[in-house]
């Protein structure tokens, strides 16, 4: 799949619910009004809709939120996918969590054909865990961490940069990653849907972040190129991997190689824009043509945009698209 400015789609992202067992200040508002389950894509749905993008050309498959594992009977899926690990379709099949389901389905997600998964973690310290997430429970994630890792998956630590809530904390959750033997990436917080704070308040653009660092840390830039947004770096001191990921301060458009599926069947070419297109109508309008299904991709691949449109400083907060991250996938 190619689309107008030659860019090879490699990598389908795909949020199997948009509910969440926490409130990230950052992502949605406390009182969330989630969608019907009738406006869900089924588990086969979701299914038949991943096959047929494999089928013309994805080869790394994400799964994320909301919450993905909080999806009831999300494993049945998980396997369903993994099985294209096994028969060489797809290269890669892994997850975005919070990290508050993985002492339930860490060694599952193993056995299914993971081999790696991004938590979300933004703070070491519990107190102020419980303030971003509002819901969340520290020591919850901390033992899904270590059931992670037991099980054999690789982890990678995401954490959202936020000016005067984590910014002093950044050493330490490297320090913590890098120890453990986990990778880390720093993500600016972006502008997507109404949630309850001044975002332009939390913008701490990682380029002043890298600054920082560069004062206590040896930073080399790495020729890493994983399909990703995230530019890394290995540090000396810690002998770990770094990333930065700056859909604000400096965007990746250019590499971009991936789309966003919604659990409702909502096709976002870009995570900025609001342009979509339906599935969830080609999948029940269609429930035996999978010919049909490869032309809506192809349709919606000649649509995606050069790039996203976000735009927040500190004076500055417009809202990019009205749909919160939890809707799209984290």
């Amino acid at each position: 799949m190619i689309d107008p400015f030659g860019r090879a789609i490699s990598y389908l992202r795909v949020s199997v619910t948009d509910r969440c067992d926490f409130r990230c200040t950052y992502c949605m508002a406390e009182n969330m009004t989630f969608l019907p389950k009738r406006d869900l894509l089924t588990l086969e749905e979701l299914e038949r809709l991943c096959n047929a993008f494999i089928d013309k050309g994805v080869r790394k498959l994400r799964l994320t939120g909301g919450e993905p594992l909080m999806r009831k009977n999300v494993m049945h899926l998980i396997e369903a996918l993994g099985r294209r690990i096994h028969d060489g379709a797809l290269n890669e099949l892994t997850l975005t969590t919070n990290g508050s389901q993985l002492t339930r389905f860490a060694q599952d997600l193993y056995d299914a054909g993971m081999r790696r998964i991004n938590v979300s973690l933004d703070t070491l310290d519990a107190g102020k865990f419980r303030e971003i997430t509002r819901w969340g429970d520290f020591d919850k994630v901390m033992a899904g961490l270590d059931a992670a890792r037991t099980a054999g998956l690789k982890v990678k630590i995401n954490a959202v940069a936020l000016a005067g809530f984590n910014e002093h904390e950044i050493d330490g959750l490297i320090r913590f990653a890098h120890g453990n033997g986990m990778d880390i990436s720093l993500i600016e917080a972006m502008p997507l849907g109404e949630v309850d704070t001044d975002r332009s308040s939390q913008y701490l653009p990682l380029s002043k972040v890298r600054r920082d660092l560069e004062d206590r840390f040896t930073l080399t830039d790495l020729p890493l190129d994983t399909g990703g947004p995230a530019r890394y770096v290995q540090i000396a001191e810690t002998g770990g991997r770094l990333g930065f990921i700056t859909p604000l301060s400096h965007n990746f458009c250019a590499s971009c190689n991936r789309v966003r599926l919604t659990c409702t069947g909502m096709l976002y070419m870009c995570l900025g824009q609001d342009d979509n297109a339906d599935f969830r109508a080609v999948l029940r309008d269609n429930p035996d043509d999978d010919d049909a299904l490869h032309r809506a991709i192809d349709n919606a691949i000649a649509r995606k945009p050069k790039e996203h449109n976000f735009e927040l400083d500190d004076k500055t907060a417009r809202i990019a698209v009205a749909r919160h991250m939890s809707m799209t996938g984290g």
